[in-house]
């Protein structure tokens, strides 16, 4: 596999992790929205992957790989509603709509995006660091 192949998967994997760390966070942010209607309450953001691989032209053998965001979609958790006459987003039954975000679940996304992320960035330096050291071995 060429060091090329490396950086660029361990980048493809950083990209991704990065929006799954800007969805979380825009769930936490909208944790305690309230709406005036079910179709208008937030929805917590689900990020999902989806893997590459390519066969390089001219090396059978290789495989160029990685991951993208295939795509965001809603929770499908039931949106929950509470009653809050006095609020000014309330329906005329005096219901508001809570949004469908859960946030421990939220904190462990975080946790596992923010994990992931770091091993990427760690096999970007190890692969910079064995990079220079062939350089090295080379020079002398």
């Amino acid at each position: 596999m060429a060091m090329d192949n490396i950086f660029s998967i361990a980048g493809s994997a950083l990209n991704a992790q990065t929006v799954r760390m800007n969805a979380t966070a825009s769930n936490l942010a909208n944790a305690s929205a309230v709406a005036g209607s079910e179709a208008s309450a937030f929805r917590a953001k689900r990020v999902t992957f989806k893997t590459i691989m390519e066969q390089l032209p001219n090396s059978p053998e290789a495989n160029k790989g990685g991951v993208k965001v295939a795509g965001i979609t809603d929770d499908p958790k039931p949106i929950s509603r509470m009653s809050d006459p006095g609020n000014p987003a309330a329906d005329k039954e005096g219901y508001v709509y809570l949004a469908n975000v859960n946030e421990m679940t939220e904190m462990v996304e975080m946790m596992a995006a923010a994990r992931s992320y770091q091993n990427n960035v760690e096999v970007v330096n190890t692969a910079r660091q064995l990079t220079l050291r062939t350089l090295d071995i080379i020079k002398n």
